[in-house]
């Protein structure tokens, strides 16, 4: 539980009701942060465990008013609603390094999924940025990171030809490398096809996102010593 002279406040009002809890600046950012996987138990983000009506007079919001508009008077239950719906006072620095943060989860998604139609390959992930930089592209530090790859995606476009697409790749492992294979090629996507061969290596069809064609190159000549055949399939 954070110090409550640590402590910021998060804010609901509704029905004419307003509604005040103190919570950790970090752990609350993290809770309310839609793309966060982590469990967060909300008595470990509030500094004391109240609802108030002004947190820093003390008054506390009454039985009534939470009834009203939570249809609850449980604090544990109330404030979780309190964080998800309202709004949380982070320090200019907080917000700052979240949206530095999401923007760069936006930039790797896009790179990841993304491909020039024109020729096939993927973007660097700087060119993406780039661009978004030049199409004034706003992170907002609440929302989900696919919400905002399309919002992201939607301005670019104009300035880069780019498309999310699946692609295939033929690969072809040496019997040395071939153990390795299903471990190494797990992360970049599924195997469509697979065959293994009289000489003891190993052929495979794999798809996956159309950005990660440089990087599971790269993967398949480190696990072969250099001897690994791969080629785009068209």
């Amino acid at each position: 539980m954070v110090n409550i002279d640590d402590a910021i406040i998060a804010r609901l009002e509704s029905f004419g009701e307003k509604f005040e809890i103190l919570v950790d600046p970090d752990l609350a950012a993290d809770f309310r942060n839609p793309d966060n996987e982590e469990e967060i138990d909300i008595e470990d983000i509030l500094a004391v465990e109240e609802i108030f009506k002004d947190s820093k007079k003390g008054d506390k919001a009454s039985d009534e008013s939470m009834n009203k508009v939570f249809e609850t008077t449980d604090v544990l239950e109330v404030a979780s609603q309190i964080l998800h719906k309202g709004t949380v006072q982070l320090t200019a620095e907080q917000r700052r390094q979240m949206q530095e943060d999401k923007r760069k989860q936006v930039i790797a998604t896009i790179a990841r999924e993304g491909i020039n139609p024109q020729n096939g390959l993927p973007h660097p992930a700087v060119r993406i940025e780039n661009a978004m930089n030049e199409a004034k592209v706003k992170i907002d530090a609440f929302k989900s990171v696919d919400e905002q790859v399309q919002i992201a995606l939607k301005a670019i476009k104009v300035l880069i030809p780019i498309k999310f697409e699946k692609v295939k790749i033929a690969v072809r492992l040496p019997s040395t490398a071939a153990g390795s294979a299903y471990s190494a090629i797990h992360p970049f996507g599924k195997i469509l096809n697979e065959e293994w061969q009289q000489d003891g290596s190993w052929i495979a069809i794999v798809e996956m996102s159309g950005g990660l064609q440089d990087d599971f190159n790269h993967k398949m000549a480190s696990i072969s010593g250099g001897e690994a055949e791969t080629k785009l399939i068209k």
